[in-house]
């Protein structure tokens, strides 16, 4: 794995928040929270895999243990983090693959167009496959040049920085290659399909024609 890069001083980060447009309905928060649904799983890098299945251009599975999954290149992405209960937390560095990286090696059919992104204990998040391919989603192992910690989704985690930060689970082990959408987690439960912060879609009441999956 890449060395994660000298981290952004405290006060350069503060003058940079102060100079951002949040989206509709967000205010800024300072730290981070702890966000999530459920226990926070145990790792066991022994039994840890990250597979990518389901219509792959070869038709099969790959899969990547933790030691080999974290040696693929590094890379850093500063992005801002806009969760969907209105904190928007500004200016950090994220480091880690990029989600472009795995679809380079393990290729999706012609005829994909979305992805699944399936988390520990069956969480999953839906995405368009030019969202999940976008230049800044990135599959994150540190922030501000530390390693993630459990609560914060270690060892792996999306960020998608364009969407809310749903779209992004915590404790990833794979991707699903889809030629159709279908919802995830949180989109089953009444979050909207998409989740652009700028567009404030928020829930599912919100989706306009050829926003979610068809009936």
């Amino acid at each position: 794995m890449g060395q994660p890069a000298e981290r952004e001083s405290g006060e350069r980060a503060t003058r940079r928040a102060t100079d951002l447009q949040l989206p509709p309905g967000q205010r800024l928060q300072k730290g981070w929270p702890v966000t999530h649904y459920g226990p926070v799983p145990k790792f066991r890098p022994e039994r840890w895999e990250f597979r990518v299945f389901g219509a792959t251009a070869d038709g099969g599975k790959h899969c990547w243990t933790h030691e080999e999954f974290t040696a693929l290149p590094y890379t850093t992405v500063e992005a801002d983090l806009h969760c969907v209960t209105k904190f928007s937390m500004v200016g950090a560095e994220w480091g880690g693959i990029p989600a472009r990286t795995v679809v380079e090696m393990a290729p999706p059919a012609p005829d994909v167009t979305h992805v699944m992104v399936w988390a520990e204990y069956g969480f999953s998040s839906n995405l368009r496959l030019e969202d999940f391919t976008s230049d800044r989603a990135l599959f994150a192992t540190h922030k501000d040049g530390e390693l993630l910690t459990a609560e914060h989704g270690f060892p792996l985690r999306l960020i998608v920085p364009h969407l809310y930060a749903w779209k992004g689970p915590k404790w990833v082990r794979g991707v699903e290659y889809m030629t159709a959408d279908r919802r995830g987690f949180w989109e089953e439960r009444g979050y909207h399909n998409v989740g652009d912060p700028w567009r404030e879609q928020r829930y599912s009441y919100q989706e306009e024609p050829g926003d979610g999956p068809e009936l």
